[in-house]
């Protein structure tokens, strides 16, 4: 868990709420971004998707700005593709239906940090890995677990890192046992 993560989110240029961006680099510049780091069109998409989801749910989050207004907004500040801003609205969309449920996980898993009291960078950026794990089979865990982490790195706190990979491994545990359970047992036959 991280601490003062708030004060590290800026108020977009039009005034309309916050915003995140990654910490400079210490020579004052912006940290380099790598261009294409080898993905595919459609992980490069769904990369963009989960920032921009972190910054929707952010502001979300920490005002008093609606899921849809947030989301017009992003839509129109940032242009993504049409895929990115499907994917989007999806892990939006399917964290305000399983809110509930996401954040019982995360309550589950770090019992020691209330949810409301997270810095809202960890909370949402473990809401969205949770979204995908749960209700995105196509999506490798190890691919969200992954982004998560490196979206709490850039964006969160010193260990935020750290906190949110612990916090979606023992959730993808969970999760993993559960499917185990629920799973139809095949049928053996004797031969």
């Amino acid at each position: 868990m991280t601490d003062g993560d708030e004060s590290r989110m800026p108020e977009s240029e039009s005034g309309e709420g916050p915003i995140l961006r990654a910490d400079p680099a210490p020579d004052g510049k912006r940290p380099a971004r790598p261009r294409g780091g080898g993905r595919s069109p459609t992980n490069s998409r769904r990369h963009q998707a989960r920032e921009l989801a972190i910054q929707v749910l952010y502001e979300v989050d920490v005002t008093e700005h609606s899921a849809a207004e947030v989301l017009a907004r992003a839509r129109s500040q940032h242009a993504p593709h049409e895929e990115t801003f499907a994917y989007l609205t999806r892990l939006v969309r399917g964290i305000q239906v399983d809110g509930t449920r996401i954040d019982a996980l995360i309550g589950a898993a770090a019992p020691q940090f209330p949810v409301a009291q997270l810095p809202a960078v960890d909370r949402n950026v473990l809401r969205v890995a949770i979204q995908e794990l749960v209700n995105h089979p196509d999506v490798p865990p190890k691919a969200a677990i992954n982004e998560a982490v490196d979206l709490a790195k850039r964006y969160g706190g010193d260990n935020s890192g750290r906190f949110v990979n612990g916090v979606l491994g023992t959730v993808l545990e969970r999760v993993t046992s559960e499917r185990r359970r629920e799973a139809p047992s095949s049928p053996t036959t004797d031969a």
